[in-house]
């Protein structure tokens, strides 16, 4: 029997309608409903982006309510036969907060990466996001980093320049 009032699940593709309302549970929590509900996937893209090897997606539920969850890539690397893995959203619906859910979404992606070998599981936070600033502290070593969106051009077709 779990020690949590909540379950926690990895979705496959058959869980599409599952990743779906995990997005309003993103939007939500992030205050950008619009980012995450007003253009999504359709089924072929969500099935084949859950069934990847380079795409986890977690859920907490209680009952049949999705009340968290996180989405994390797997990065294959270069130098080494291994990999890594970027927590890119880990969000908990606001009355379900301060439960343990969002630590043990991470201990079950670290299990999860064990599993598949990886050698670090990573997270950013964005500066005044104490409440995750404050989790991440806990479970892990603090790096002080410079983030950089770099625009992607909008072009017709491959550059030349770059094949």
């Amino acid at each position: 029997m779990s020690p949590y009032p909540f379950t926690l699940a990895q979705l496959n593709p058959d869980d599409t309608a599952l990743m779906h309302e995990l997005l309003t549970v993103f939007g939500e929590a992030f205050n950008e409903a619009e980012t995450y509900g007003a253009a999504r996937p359709g089924p072929a893209y969500m099935e084949r982006l859950l069934g990847s090897d380079t795409f986890i997606a977690l859920v907490a539920r209680m009952g049949d309510e999705i009340v968290g969850g996180l989405a994390a890539y797997v990065l294959h690397k270069f130098e080494q036969e291994r990999s890594e893995i970027y927590i890119y959203d880990l969000a908990v619906r606001e009355a379900h907060r301060r439960q343990g859910i969002a630590t043990a979404l991470i201990e079950y992606l670290q299990s999860i990466a064990a599993q598949r070998g990886a050698y670090v599981v990573f997270v950013q936070a964005d500066h005044g996001d104490t409440p995750a600033i404050e989790l991440y502290s806990k479970l892990g070593t603090r790096e002080d980093v410079l983030h950089f969106d770099i625009a992607v051009p909008v072009t017709t077709g491959p550059s030349s320049r770059h094949q």
